[in-house]
C-alpha cells in the first residue's frame, strides 16, 4: 500500500512540520523558496506562531503575506506600463487568444478534470493539461484541485477558504492565496493525483511554464518588430499585454469564488450561497452557473440547459471527438427533469480502483472516493433541507 506521505527525493511534497528552532530564512531565499514550492517556505520563522491548522480562524492563518503579495502586485504594477509601450492590433489579438485559451485550461482542466475528475484522459494528456494550466499562473493543478476540492467539502462554512460569507468578498476574491492558511499544497485532499510523480515535479515548478509563456510572447514581439515592423509591436509591448491577459484571467476567475457566492439565481437548494450567473457564464466560459455545478460538481457540463452556453463544455467536446479525452460525466436526467430531485446519488466508479498504468487512462482509479469530492459531503449537509421546487 503507497504512503500518504511521498518522500522529497522522490519528487513528492513534504507536508508542512513547522519547527521552531529554524532561523529566519532571509527574504531573497524565502522567495526562493516559494517559487519552487519548497516545504520549508510555508514554515514560521522563529519564535512565530505557526499558521493555523485546516479549518481554524486564526488572524496570523488569514494574514495576507507581504513577500507572496509582491509577486500579485508587481504584475499589475506591469500592465500600468501599458501607457509606454502603447497597444497594436497584434498586442490585442495576443491578449484575447491567451485569454481564452487559459481560461479554458483552468476551467477545463484544473477544475473540471484535477478536481473533479469530471472526464478520463491518458497519462501524457494529464501531464499536457497540467503544465498548460501552469501557463496561467494560478499555482500548479495539486495546489488549485486540492484547495478547490476543501471549498466544495465545506461551501460557506468557516473551513472554507474562499467563502465571502464568512471573510467578506475582497478577501475571497484574491486575499486568501495570499495567506498562509492556503499557501501549502492540501496533499491530503489530492492523494489520487500525488502518486504521479510527473505532477509532483510539476508542483515543484509550476512558475517555470508560466515565466516560459512570458518570454517567448517577449520574443514574438522582438521578432514581429523586425519581420514585419508594420504592425508596430515589439517585444515589450507583447510582455505587457502577456501581464495584462493574466490578470484579467485571474480577475474572472476570481469572481467565482467572490460573486457567484451571492448574485444571481439559484435553481437548486444546496446548502451553501452558491448562485447561475449569465454574466459570470460568458467571462469565465461557462463557470457562472455555478449554482448548477455545486447541485452536481462532478458533471463535465455546467450549463444545464441549452440556452444556458458553456463553451469550456463544448471544448471538452472538441477534445473528445478528436480522441484526446474520453469519458465526459453528463448531467443526469433527473436533475434536468427536477429543480432538486429528491434521488441524489453519484455516479458508480469509472472503472476499478488501481486500474491506472504508466500509460492510458489515469482519471478511472477513484479509490478513496475522491472522484467526486464535495458530492457526498453535498448530499449529508442537506439533511432534511431537501425540498421538492418548481424548475425556473
Amino acid at each position: 500500500m503507497m504512503s500518504d506521505r511521498i518522500p522529497e527525493d522522490e519528487g513528492g511534497l513534504a507536508e508542512n512540520e513547522p519547527s521552531a528552532a529554524t532561523p529566519k530564512p532571509s527574504p531573497w531565499r524565502r522567495a526562493l523558496r516559494w517559487l519552487i514550492n519548497d516545504p520549508a517556505a510555508f514554515e514560521p520563522a522563529a519564535g512565530s506562531r505557526a499558521p493555523a491548522e485546516e479549518g481554524s480562524n486564526g488572524a496570523c492563518a488569514n494574514r495576507v503575506d507581504p513577500l507572496r503579495a509582491s509577486f500579485f502586485v508587481a504584475l499589475h504594477l506591469v500592465c500600468l506600463l501599458v501607457v509606454v509601450v502603447g497597444v497594436s492590433k497584434a498586442a490585442l489579438v495576443l491578449c484575447a487568444i491567451l485569454y481564452f485559451l487559459r481560461m479554458f485550461f483552468i476551467t477545463g482542466f484544473y477544475h473540471r478534470y484535477f478536481s473533479h475528475r469530471a472526464f478520463r484522459a491518458g497519462r501524457w494528456m494529464t501531464w499536457t493539461m497540467a503544465a498548460l494550466g501552469c501557463t496561467a499562473g494560478q499555482r500548479g493543478p495539486l495546489w488549485w484541485a486540492g484547495h478547490h476540492r476543501i471549498h466544495h467539502r465545506f461551501s460557506d462554512t468557516p473551513d472554507d477558504p474562499h467563502s465571502p460569507r464568512h471573510r467578506g468578498r475582497w478577501f475571497s476574491h484574491c486575499l486568501w492565496f495570499l495567506s498562509p492558511r492556503s499557501f501549502a499544497v492540501p496533499t491530503e485532499h489530492v492523494r489520487d493525483w500525488m502518486r504521479f510523480r510527473e505532477l509532483r515535479i510539476l508542483e515543484r515548478i509550476d512558475s517555470v511554464p508560466f515565466i516560459l509563456l512570458g518570454v517567448a510572447c517577449a520574443l514574438l514581439g522582438a521578432w514581429l518588430d523586425r519581420a514585419y515592423p508594420a504592425l508596430e509591436t515589439g517585444a515589450g509591448q507583447m510582455f505587457v499585454w502577456f501581464s495584462i491577459s493574466t490578470v484579467l484571467v485571474y480577475h474572472a476567475t476570481y469572481t467565482i469564488n467572490s460573486l457567484a457566492h451571492g448574485f444571481g439565481s439559484r435553481r437548486y437548494d444546496t446548502p451553501d450561497d452558491s448562485r447561475n450567473n449569465a454574466w459570470l457564464a460568458l467571462i469565465t466560459l461557462g463557470e457562472g452557473w455555478h449554482n448548477n455545478h455545486h447541485r452536481y460538481p462532478i458533471s463535465a457540463r455546467q450549463g444545464f440547459r441549452r440556452w444556458e452556453i458553456d463553451l469550456t463544455w463544448l471544448g471538452l467536446r472538441a477534445l473528445a471527438a478528436v480522441g484526446l479525452i474520453s469519458d465526459l460525466r453528463p448531467v443526469p436526467d433527473r436533475l434536468l427533469r427536477n429543480a432538486d430531485a429528491s434521488d441524489h446519488r453519484p455516479p458508480e466508479p469509472a472503472s476499478p480502483a488501481g486500474s491506472s498504468s504508466s500509460i492510458g487512462d489515469v482519471s478511472g482509479d477513484t479509490s478513496g472516493d475522491i472522484s467526486a469530492p464535495g458530492e457526498q459531503s453535498l448530499e449529508k449537509r442537506r439533511g432534511s433541507r431537501r425540498c421538492e421546487c418548481a424548475s425556473r
